[in-house]
């Protein structure tokens, strides 16, 4: 690896994917009772977590400090490597800021070393398609100063869009409004949500039910996927697998080589979206 690539644990990435690419834990509380979250997505029960949340468990999450990136960076530099960190975007979390500051602090601790952080403007595997172009380029040697400039430029196509069960966890958010999660409710309107060019979180389409909310993720897929080197597709969900599999079927027949990862969605960014959550990550033409 010519450089070294961290992301967190809420990049969502199984551990088939991992090589060269380091987590950082992700910290959140269940009812009072601190988590600390590793990012083995693999090993994450998610069916007992999104039923928690159903039956009113209360789920709050941090940022990732500046300090915990001081503390994971600083060995690397001083073994003479240079760091690109992939966050979640700014427009959900402080945690870009923090891993700004800390890249800032180290620069000049370490001025012969680069510290990159990338904006990834998503979350989930919005942020894991990006993490996992980073360490290809590591692996090929290229430097973290070229590498930067790419991922970066690579950010506005990594698209991602999901819808939602219940919008009453987007309104805890503040994502949508209280009067527009009743009205949803009882209409079964559903959002199609997607990571906006600042990074926050908008809906881009709203459908009556589930099976119409699926078919509307499907047709942004078809209108703004470009074919990639590797065309991997990825989905996410919130404990429910079977509109997950669906999900992928219609992928597969948009396009028959495309190469489809299904993952359960993680639980940090997950208490924010509730259960039955289902997402889909590409590479687009733009978002």
């Amino acid at each position: 690896m010519s450089f070294a690539v961290f992301t967190d644990g809420s990049a969502n990435l199984p551990k088939k994917l991992l090589e060269g690419i380091t987590l950082l834990p992700c910290d959140y509380v269940v009812n009072g009772e601190p988590v600390t979250y590793l990012g083995d997505v693999d090993s994450f029960d998610a069916h007992p977590f999104y039923e928690g949340l159903k039956k009113g468990d209360v789920v709050k999450t941090s940022l990732l400090n500046t300090q915990l990136f001081l503390t994971h960076f600083t060995p690397v530099l001083e073994a003479g490597q240079d760091v690109m960190y992939v966050s979640m975007s700014s427009g959900i979390s402080g945690t870009y800021n923090a891993a700004v500051a800390a890249a800032q602090e180290l620069m000049e601790e370490f001025p012969d070393r680069f510290v990159h952080i990338v904006d990834s403007k998503g979350c989930g595997f919005g942020t894991g398609l990006l993490v996992l172009k980073a360490a290809k380029l590591s692996r090929e040697g290229m430097s973290c100063k070229e590498a930067s400039k790419i991922i970066d430029d690579a950010v506005p196509h990594a698209c991602q869009y999901f819808t939602v069960d219940d919008l009453n966890f987007l309104k805890k958010t503040g994502r949508v409004s209280g009067v527009t999660a009743a009205i949803g409710t009882v209409l079964n309107i559903k959002p199609i949500l997607f990571g906006d060019s600042t990074g926050h979180i908008v809906s881009c389409s709203k459908v009556r039910g589930r099976k119409s909310a699926i078919n509307e993720i499907i047709k942004k897929y078809t209108e703004k996927r470009m074919d990639t080197d590797d065309d991997v597709v990825f989905i996410s969900h919130g404990d429910c697998l079977d509109e997950a599999n669906t999900l992928a079927e219609l992928v597969k027949e948009a396009d028959p080589d495309a190469k489809v990862t299904i993952c359960q969605h993680e639980p940090f960014s997950g208490a924010h979206v509730g259960p039955g959550m289902l997402a889909l990550f590409f590479w687009g033409k733009e978002r």
